[in-house]
């Protein structure tokens, strides 16, 4: 499966399909990114630990401060002590709430080290994808786009 295809089958699954998190998952909330695939995530009890990201989710998906996570346990860690089971959209937390399933202390406001997060993007719906890749896609059309104008200008002559 190349690469491009992965990346649309993870969009696809996190867009498409509401998780609700099984008896040994947890709803967090991301503080901050660490580095190397890590991120610092605190739990509805105030407990912070870190978090890693697998290996679907790199290159293709980005996660910022003050977004939910649902997290499966990780026995043998003792700092990275869960993975990243899905992401939660804005859809995915109003499922969540319209079941009861979403945690009591992640009601009404998104904090973060103690400061209120002001959420205004309304195009937060969609998985934003890294900007910084080129899309193969759109690239593979403009290269035959500009094949096709060379052409017609060697008839010309």
């Amino acid at each position: 499966m190349t690469e491009a295809t992965k990346k649309k089958h993870v969009a696809r699954e996190l867009n498409d399909f509401y998780h609700l998190p099984d008896p040994g998952e947890q709803i967090v909330q991301v503080l901050r990114g660490c580095g190397n695939n890590l991120h610092e995530v605190r739990t509805c009890d105030g407990e912070q630990y870190l978090v890693s990201m697998p290996t679907k989710f790199r290159r293709s998906v980005w996660i910022k401060r003050g977004d939910y996570l649902i997290v499966t346990p990780i026995e043998e860690g003792n700092k990275v002590r869960a993975e990243i089971h899905s992401i939660l959209l804005k859809d995915h937390i109003r499922y969540l709430k319209q079941q009861n399933k979403w945690p009591k202390e992640f009601i009404d406001s998104k904090t973060v080290d103690n400061k209120l997060v002001v959420d205004d993007d309304d195009d937060d719906d969609l998985i934003q994808m890294n900007s910084n890749r080129i899309n193969l896609n759109e690239n593979d059309q403009n290269s035959s786009n500009d094949s096709d104008d060379e052409s017609t200008t060697d008839d010309d002559d």
